[in-house]
């Protein structure tokens, strides 16, 4: 079979009778919703990602398409302690089952541990690789040790005056002890 895929069209059944993975690298600047995200995306930021297509048996029902998708990435977002760049890694490893309507889907989806998408003629691999991505990212991207001194610290004017107030709930305590 000729390997002719398509990642904003991809038919999924050619993808499970293929069987093989099918890996690719994609820049992160044409995700553009993840690179709203990043800060300072350099020319060769790029995501790795692999899918594999197969078809699972299923009692008393034709074979039902599985797809199982992997992706790597190194993404620039703002630490919110330090306010510079942190790389941070993204990694994804999920598994697709295809149903055939969005009622099957919402039916099923409470009891399956993989997650359930309406089959297709056409799928999206593209769109669902950057919710994957933009989902992994974190809340609040930090480093583990910031290189430069956080911008709300000890020593910090804004800082000792928010501390030398004070906090309008121990007053509220004092008074209810008396």
């Amino acid at each position: 079979m000729s390997r002719n895929f398509q990642a904003e069209r991809l038919n999924l059944q050619e993808l499970a009778q293929d069987g093989q993975p099918w890996s690719e690298t994609t820049l992160l600047k044409d995700l553009q919703r993840l690179a709203n995200e990043a800060k300072g995306l350099n020319p060769s930021d790029a995501v790795q990602w692999q899918v594999t297509g197969e078809f699972r048996p299923q009692a008393g029902a034709e074979d039902q398409v599985w797809l199982h998708l992997t992706a790597e990435a190194n993404v620039p977002l703002t630490c919110q302690r330090c306010m510079t760049t942190v790389s941070t890694p993204l990694e994804i490893d999920q598994w697709y089952r295809f149903v055939d309507s969005e009622e099957i889907a919402m039916a099923e989806d409470d009891e399956a541990e993989e997650d359930l998408l309406v089959m297709a003629p056409q799928f999206d691999l593209m769109t669902l690789l950057e919710d994957e991505l933009l989902m992994a990212l974190p809340l609040v991207p930090m480093h583990e040790t910031c290189p430069v001194t956080p911008v709300f610290s000890a020593g910090d004017p804004a800082v000792e005056a928010a501390e030398a107030k004070p906090n309008p709930f121990a007053v509220l305590g004092q008074l209810k002890k008396s």
